[in-house]
């Protein structure tokens, strides 16, 4: 082999190593990185775990039924959150704040007010907590008599709650997105909105009030929270004159107050 041929193959040889080096370091620090994501959400939950432990053993002096399987639970939320938090950092977040920025650089109002009515519905007909909730509505309505005790009544009221909602919470973020357009107060919208709520409070059916208010806490979950974040932050660091920090957070807000108000009518309507 040449001397030329025999350097390059040298040459090429480290590259590899040195590669290969870099891919274990980056191992080790994705690893140790998780593993701080793992410690985090085990200190975030140690007060949970202090408070049921003191009333069990403290209070109710007695003990922890199968331990075991309590323990492993345990182990397995951490490694759900600290999975879901590390997922929410590397593509959900980025992704809302680049549609975001991307909408307001391209200039058309139609579309990103299309696309945030769209995000709002489609994560929350998505969210498995409104969906659980809905098709307990609909149990608790058929025993009540509010609706026939069989499986097609209680799927259309079921559905039509679960649709209800998520129309609603489309509705609040395209609202949600033309105060950050705009630059309105959110105190006035969200002042406004909850008087309308407890006005209509007092003509909607009794059945549906309690379901109406928790409606508005069941639609921002975990998979409505992260994207509608992202939209506003993304939509307020892209606007000139905006700032995130002021213009960027509120939108939950819409999400969780429209739905009431929307549940509330569709109770009287229904």
């Amino acid at each position: 082999m040449s001397a030329p041929a025999d350097a390059v193959t040298k040459a090429g040889r480290r590259v590899t190593r040195a590669l290969e080096r870099l891919k274990k370091y980056r191992l080790a620090a994705g690893l140790l990185s998780f593993g701080g994501l793992v410690l985090g959400t085990l200190r975030d939950l140690a007060p949970i775990i202090v408070v049921v432990a003191v009333f069990q053993i403290g209070v109710l002096n007695q003990p922890f039924p199968n331990l075991g399987g309590i323990v492993g639970g345990l182990v397995l939320v951490m490694l759900g959150l600290a999975l879901f938090i590390k997922g929410l950092e590397m593509g959900l977040f980025p992704l809302g704040e680049s549609l975001a920025q991307g909408f307001a650089h391209k200039g058309s109002l139609f579309w990103l007010l299309v696309f945030a009515f769209a995000l709002g519905f489609g994560t929350t007909v998505a969210e498995p907590a409104l969906i659980a909730v809905t098709a307990e509505a609909a149990r608790v309505a058929a025993d009540a008599g509010v609706v026939a005790a069989d499986a097609d009544a209680m799927d259309t009221y079921a559905l039509g709650l679960r649709y209800t909602v998520a129309v609603s919470v489309g509705v609040g973020i395209t609202l949600g997105v033309l105060r950050i357009l705009k630059g309105w107060p959110l105190h006035y919208w969200i002042i406004g909105g909850y008087v309308i709520a407890v006005g209509l409070t007092f003509l909607a059916p009794d059945e549906i009030v309690g379901i109406a208010y928790d409606s508005g806490g069941v639609t921002t979950s975990t998979i409505t929270v992260p994207m509608v974040t992202a939209l506003g932050v993304g939509l307020a660091t892209a606007i000139r004159g905006r700032n995130p920090l002021i213009d960027g957070f509120g939108l939950i807000a819409y999400a969780s107050l429209t739905p009431i108000i929307f549940v509330l009518v569709f109770g009287m309507v229904f």
